[in-house]
């Protein structure tokens, strides 16, 4: 059973990807804006009233806005995806499991975050003993 839910979210993780990449895609923009011009200019859309007119427009506006602001989020987020992983990669210190981490699953990410968790607890109880030491001393 558990298997079958890991291998049912790795599948769809890979349509998530794959359905990100189109909608961020400049061509789907471009048919997505013939459609509203189709739509807009067909002879059945100025037969509604005026509020279903305006409510129409609104629709393919933020229809349209969506494919624009996938390919801005897609385009920044690759950016900065970057800028990590050469962070990272030119750490020394740095755990090179943190690299290209955007590809990994939710599960994957989860397992991680528990690894990093428990290293900040053990920061934190480190400092605190570090702490207690100095106040000795004075």
């Amino acid at each position: 059973m558990k298997n079958t839910y890991w291998q049912i979210e790795h599948h769809f993780e890979r349509f998530t990807a794959l359905v990100i990449k189109i909608i961020g895609n400049s061509i789907t923009f471009i048919f997505a804006f013939i459609v509203i011009l189709f739509w807009i200019l067909n002879r059945d859309f100025y037969a509604q009233n005026i509020h279903d007119d305006i409510g129409d427009i609104i629709l393919g506006i933020t229809f349209l806005a969506l494919f624009i602001l996938q390919k801005a989020f897609n385009k920044f987020t690759a950016s900065i995806h970057l800028k990590i992983n050469e962070l990272v990669a030119t750490h020394e210190t740095a755990s090179n499991l943190m690299i290209n981490v955007e590809n990994k699953t939710e599960y994957e990410l989860k397992e991680l975050s528990k690894e990093f968790f428990e290293l900040a607890l053990i920061a934190n109880e480190e400092m605190a003993q570090t702490k207690k030491d100095d106040d000795l001393d004075t």
